[in-house]
């Protein structure tokens, strides 16, 4: 029989990554999320369109029998948002994680994955050599940041008092296939930024070179799937991430190369950025080594293969990034 998962937050652009892996691998695949996914994609693969605060849709998309459930639901969010929106963030991000837990018990879920992010460290990423699951101590300060590293406490206590197998990941800034503006995500990878440029041939200027430990989503996927497939797992927390650093100048530099007429460069002093980094300080970068031993994770797109995969996708699906169709 094909094992179930149900992918809350599924129709974000990790979810239907997820959701590609998962389908490949002949999971029987529910996406639950506030929206459809896009038309057209992802046929036979059932839909559950509903908002994760609503525990009587929730209780529904999760059935007995079901082998794992993946959550994802999340608002992204600046810091105007964190001050006009509060509490629809924590509702979204936090407390609507609890009665998931509670109903994937009732059902024997065998396991839950909780997709936290790289923002629980906080400022703690900065400054540090390398950062590991257990060290340094997350110090987060942005509401997306709390919520992350809450449902990662959430999940690991009840996972405790509820004999539940619960684990949480934390990935790194994530861009890929299927990324797109929604109302709950306002910081658009500078990739897909780059790739709307492409589109519309426009030059892209940016701020600076835009070091990080970027990763593919494809990459993410498969390491989601590593966790769902293992056995057993002797920790509840694994970073997700590339095991490199790139600049996003030198990614940009590569899709011009693929795209006659475009050009990616560093703005001049007296010039705007028209590309958003959403960073102005360079942070440490995951270590993957906790994941690689114990799942033999290893990511599959360094940054010359992320950017043909992703330019032959975005030819594949002419105007997705908000160029010309």
């Amino acid at each position: 029989m094909p094992r179930r998962t149900v992918i809350f937050g599924g129709a974000g652009f990790l979810g239907l990554n997820l959701a590609e892996a998962l389908g490949a691998r002949q999971f029987d695949v529910t996406l639950f999320d506030l929206s459809p996914p896009p038309a057209g994609a992802f046929e036979g693969i059932q839909v559950v369109v509903g908002d994760v605060r609503d525990r009587a849709a929730v209780a529904a998309a999760i059935e007995p029998g079901t082998d794992a459930v993946i959550w994802g639901a999340a608002i992204t969010a600046d810091a105007m948002r964190d001050a006009a929106e509060p509490e629809t963030l924590l509702e979204v991000n936090l407390a609507a994680l609890v009665p998931v837990l509670r109903h994937a018990r009732d059902c024997g879920v065998r396991r839950l994955i909780n997709l936290s992010s790289v923002a629980a460290y906080g400022e703690s990423a900065y400054g540090a050599a390398a950062l590991c699951e257990d060290a340094p101590a997350p110090d987060p300060r942005s509401l997306y940041a709390v919520s992350k590293f809450a449902t990662e406490r959430v999940c690991m206590r009840l996972g405790e008092l509820w004999s539940m197998d619960t684990v949480s990941v934390r990935l790194s800034a994530a861009f890929g296939p299927w990324e797109r503006p929604t109302g709950s995500r306002d910081t658009p990878s500078p990739f897909m930024q780059l790739m709307r440029l492409a589109e519309r041939g426009e030059e892209a200027r940016l701020p600076g070179a835009g070091v990080c430990d970027w990763l593919y989503a494809p990459d993410a996927a498969l390491a989601v799937l590593a966790l769902v497939d293992a056995p057993q797992l002797a920790h509840r927390i694994y970073n997700v991430g590339p095991g490199a650093m790139f600049p996003v100048s030198d990614w940009g530099a590569h899709l011009a190369g693929l795209r006659p007429g475009f050009h990616c460069r560093i703005a001049g002093p007296e010039e705007t950025p028209n590309v958003d980094l959403h960073r102005t300080r360079e942070r440490a970068p995951l270590s993957i080594a906790r994941l690689a031993r114990e799942c033999g994770f290893a990511p599959g797109y360094d940054l010359a293969r992320s950017v043909g995969h992703l330019d032959a996708w975005a030819r594949a699906h002419p105007g997705w990034f908000g160029g010309a169709a």
